[in-house]
């Protein structure tokens, strides 16, 4: 097992640094840099040589990564292209914002899309499973702006129930973003709720179907005792790795959703930093996202390991 996870936590490392590599070329491919969006129309003579120097722009390019990678592995990603602003300390707020909107999609969505899914599984074809999965269905086809375009008309401004966009600056204490947010983590939670409920959907009827579970049945056990102890635990299994890409999304992945609601997150500041050609904001916050992908997929991947003793004896046999 000990081996299993060194080989998974290699594996991950060097693909954050592949990512960290590909992030940095793709920049430096970009036409421009952050010294002509500084300076726009400026953007010529000693001032743009004057820009360069002061953000170390006119240093090889090779040195510049193995310097910005540095600072990387230290939790230091550097001054913003301005150069008045802490990248760490701006992109912070901003990775708790998106933490905070995460939470509360994933309280509400995991027991509904678990609960859901295994009740469309058990009832296949029948009107609670085609309920569910005609919903599901829906959620997953109306894109994000739409859902939350219509969310905002409803709750926000037919009925007044909540506001219609955040307003709160993004350094404001957790609490103040209530009740403000609750409309862009209902519509993560609507899209969550889909994926994560079709998936469990076909895994508990995979697993009804399986040869142990008809062989419980045929030795008469017990309806509710055979889904209970032989059924959904295997049917769950597959659910963890949905989740924790699901989770890896939600910090990094909505951007559409915060634009929407102009809520202070991740995403928001991503489309600020392209706006404005911050391109060490862009690096920061991709790294991050690339990260938290890795590092969340590794988690669901060990927990697999654990809970699954037939993975376990699969990787014992390929060792």
């Amino acid at each position: 097992m000990l081996g299993v996870i060194a080989r998974r936590l290699a594996l991950g490392l060097v693909t954050v640094w592949l990512v960290s590599v590909i992030i940095f070329l793709g920049v430096e491919a970009l036409p421009g840099d952050a010294c002509t969006a500084i300076l726009e129309r400026d953007a010529h003579g000693e001032a743009l040589d004057a820009c360069r120097k002061a953000l170390g722009l006119e240093v090889p390019a090779l040195d510049r990564y193995l310097s910005w990678a540095a600072g990387v592995v230290q939790g230091d990603f550097g001054m913003s292209a301005n150069g008045q602003e802490s990248i760490a300390q701006m992109v912070g707020y901003r990775v708790r914002n998106s933490l905070l909107l995460a939470a509360g999609a994933l309280a509400v969505g995991i027991p509904l899309a678990i609960t859901t899914g295994v009740v469309a599984g058990l009832t296949r074809d029948r009107w609670p499973d085609l309920l569910f999965s005609t919903g599901a269905i829906l959620a997953m086809t109306i894109p994000e702006f739409v859902a939350a375009t219509i969310l905002i008309l409803i709750f926000a401004i037919w009925l007044g129930w909540v506001p219609a966009i955040v307003l709160t600056p993004a350094d404001a204490p957790p609490l103040e973003f209530f009740p403000e947010f609750i409309l862009a983590s209902t519509v993560l939670t609507m899209l969550m709720i889909a994926h994560v409920m079709r998936m469990i959907r076909a895994s508990v009827i995979e697993a009804m179907a399986s040869d142990y579970v008809q062989m419980a049945t045929l030795k008469g056990v017990p309806y509710w005792r055979v889904v209970f102890r032989h059924a959904l635990p295997n049917a769950l299994l597959p659910a963890i790795n949905v989740i924790a890409l699901t989770v890896a999304w939600l910090l990094g992945g909505v951007v559409v959703v915060e634009v929407v609601f102009n809520y202070p997150g991740l995403g928001r500041l991503l489309i600020d930093a392209i706006s404005s050609r911050d391109l060490p904001v862009v690096q920061a916050i991709t790294m991050i996202v690339a990260a938290t992908y890795v590092a969340v997929n590794l988690v669901a991947d060990l927990l697999s390991l654990m809970l699954n003793p037939r993975l376990r004896s699969h990787q014992a046999r390929r060792r």
